[in-house]
């Protein structure tokens, strides 16, 4: 009796599908951004600035009192979807900003409808 051949892996080659993949830049979605900003005016102003320019629209936006004596505030936006190109110059942007500290937080948020 012969044996059956089991591809290593369980590999199917015939079972596969082409799949149209985008390059990264293009793909879409929401984000959520955490940074660590100097707490003085216009701050906020500026990094809405930045995204307006970038039409990146923003969902939410959370930024409260630092604690006292502090300096430092965290803010966070969670913004609509967006593609990957677009918030990569948002961040390049941030990046020579005087007013962050440290580096922003990039979650990509996936919408499960």
């Amino acid at each position: 009796e012969p044996r059956s051949r089991v591809p290593h892996l369980a590999f199917q080659p015939d079972q596969l599908e082409q799949f149209n993949l985008l390059p990264m830049d293009e793909v879409e979605t929401a984000f959520y951004l955490r940074m660590q900003v100097v707490d003085r005016p216009g701050v906020l102003a500026e990094l809405t600035a930045i995204l307006s320019e970038l039409e990146i629209s923003i969902e939410a936006v959370i930024q409260r009192e630092p604690p006292e004596g502090e300096s430092l505030v965290n803010i966070i936006f969670l913004t609509r979807v967006v593609k990957e190109k677009q918030m990569q110059q948002a961040l390049d942007h941030f990046e020579t900003l005087d007013s962050i500290f440290g580096q922003v937080t990039r979650i990509r948020v996936e919408s499960l409808r």
